[in-house]
């Protein structure tokens, strides 16, 4: 591995163009394009605020930059530098600011989900869209962008409005069977709509693109529901995480449940899984004619994975009752680029990664790591995963191996998030103010350490 010298970043508002040439970044009112091999700036804008959001236009020629106090977006071009786009929301306020899959719409919602504004750039026409519901996950694309699923309520019921993407025309609208609908995602084929209950109760629904109810789901009653949501690849399988710890994969075909799996907090015997477990030691630095140095920069802490042996206790957190949100339930869950593994992190259980193997529907794999997990995310290209704990370390799994590499750069540098390149070739790596950039090489696709 390579990494590169450290850059400036506000609020962690960096972004890889979708055709992964460029780099955008943000510090504070100013939105910085480098190249992604040089890391040379290739452009530079001012805006008139300070930025909350930054996003890719889907052929990488435009990005839009959220300027939620004023109310406002602002839109650069990297073809042409000199033109530039504003919209305003006026009086009505912003939360939220997207691009439309064809990026030539720009899709706003008015403070408190009073309308969603659909704008755009080629005729200056403008729509409105009434009724959005204020949720979850309220607005999803289907693949190819040729849908968009709007969950919207009213009279004090949930409802489903789907429009085309090309003239934003409502092709079907009708009611959903929930209560209180917390989220919705299309399938990766674009053939299914899921729908889900807010955590109060636990049920999912899966609607065809004509409003066909096809099947639902609930797992129990009169306790927390669901948590998280994720289609596979294929479209085949349905994982839903839930507040009871568990994960539960539904098929695409009778929609009913072929896996529950437990995170059980001891792990018996078992010879198909393999539990890594982060060991930390210091080392002291070489001995330096500077006494005057800080006691803590005497030492350098150093971390490896070992292979534990069976059983294996996994550290528990116990959530506290007396907050809003508790930290219990299995609140992420997502597959690998070939549906071959599934990660699983059960937030009551925040130091410890689990890896499924989706062929077997059974545990594979288990990092323990020192300290809590901050964020995880697979390689777009084959099945690997980098993890970050917030510290200066970053950690990867295959197949093959795990490994825990320190980043070499000066001062301190604690990773709070990670981002994948488009082409797997390069990790983003993002500190509460800093990035750097981790450049990836072929051994480092499976070793172990």
């Amino acid at each position: 591995m390579n990494f590169s010298e450290l850059f400036r970043q506000t609020n962690q508002l960096c972004k890889f163009s979708p055709d992964g040439k460029y780099l955008a970044s943000v510090t504070e009112f100013r939105l910085i394009v480098r190249d992604v091999e040089t890391f040379q700036i290739q452009n530079l804008f001012s805006c008139l605020d300070t930025i909350q959001v930054i996003e890719w236009s889907s052929d990488s020629q435009f990005i839009l930059c959220g300027l939620y106090k004023r109310g406002i977006v602002q839109v650069w071009s990297l073809e042409q530098p000199e033109w530039n786009c504003k919209v305003d929301e006026g009086s009505a306020g912003l939360n939220d600011v997207r691009w439309s899959p064809d990026g030539r719409h720009i899709l706003t919602t008015a403070d408190f989900n009073l309308r969603i504004t659909v704008w755009s750039l080629v005729t200056k026409s403008v729509s409105y869209i009434r009724y959005p519901k204020q949720c979850q996950k309220g607005m999803d694309f289907s693949a190819g962008g040729k849908y968009m699923a709007l969950a919207e309520r009213r009279d004090c019921k949930d409802y489903i409005s789907i429009f085309t993407c090309n003239m934003w025309e409502l092709v079907k609208h009708f009611e959903t069977d929930t209560d209180d609908l917390s989220g919705l995602e299309w399938s990766p084929d674009g053939m299914v709509l899921g729908v889900w209950e807010s955590p109060l109760s636990y049920k999912i629904l899966l609607y065809s693109v004509d409003g066909r109810c096809l099947a639902k789901y609930s797992a129990y009653d009169n306790s927390l529901g669901i948590k998280n949501v994720a289609w596979s690849p294929t479209s085949q399988f349905l994982a839903i995480g839930s507040y009871d710890e568990k994960v539960r994969i539904l098929n695409h075909i009778t929609w009913k449940t072929v896996a529950v799996l437990d995170h059980s907090p001891v792990l018996e015997t078992n010879n198909n899984v393999i539990v890594y477990k982060e060991v930390e030691t210091r080392v002291p630095l070489p001995s330096s004619d500077n006494m005057d140095a800080p006691t803590a920069a005497l030492f350098t802490a150093q971390s490896k994975y070992e292979v534990e042996d069976f059983p294996v206790k996994i550290p528990v957190v116990k959530p506290d009752p007396s907050k809003a949100n508790p930290r219990l339930g299995v609140g992420s869950v997502a597959f690998s680029c070939d549906c071959r593994y599934m990660y699983t992190k059960n937030d009551n259980m925040p130091h410890t990664l689990w890896i499924w193997d989706v062929q077997r529907l059974s545990l594979c794999t288990v990092l323990i790591q020192a300290a809590p997990i901050k964020c995880v995310a697979w390689d777009p290209h084959q099945p690997r995963l980098a993890v970050c704990t917030g510290t200066n370390k970053l950690y990867m799994w295959s197949p093959a191996g795990s490994l825990s590499v320190e980043v070499p750069v000066e001062g301190s540098f604690a990773v709070q998030s990670l981002k994948w390149h488009p082409d797997s070739n390069t990790i983003l790596l993002l500190s509460k103010d800093q990035m750097c950039v981790c450049y990836l090489t072929d051994n480092t696709k499976g070793a172990d350490s």
